[in-house]
């Protein structure tokens, strides 16, 4: 029973090292974003209607991030943004989620699927 106790009192501890650990450099704590120029708006528009990580997820260039806002405007009830907004958010969103920065792992090798039919 005490080393039952002295183990909750350690992962007590860790939790609250690790909760008042600032996040990674350069990223909101409460988004995920990258903190940089045009992304206080990109929160602001994108985080009212769906969680950050659906952002953050997503990588593509200024052509597929347009077409998703044009997407969302026709068919999810997004707002007209303003040009010059617009532009500061493709550009955000193309320079720090692009295609080049892909965050996925490589597939796995043949061998350690299970077998197909």
């Amino acid at each position: 029973m005490k080393r039952l106790s002295l183990i909750c009192a350690g992962l007590l501890g860790l939790q609250a090292v690790t909760s008042s650990m600032p996040a990674a450099a350069g990223t909101d704590p409460n988004s995920g974003l990258i903190i940089a120029p045009g992304w206080e708006l990109v929160n602001a528009h994108c985080g009212v209607c769906h969680s950050h990580r659906l952002v953050t997820a997503q990588r593509g260039d200024a052509d597929f991030w347009r077409n998703t806002i044009r997407w969302m405007q026709r068919t999810q009830g997004l707002w007209e943004l303003p040009t010059a907004q617009e532009n500061i958010i493709i550009d955000y969103l193309a320079g720090h989620y692009s295609e080049t920065e892909w965050g996925r792992r490589p597939p796995l090798a043949a061998s350690l699927l299970p077998p197909q039919p």
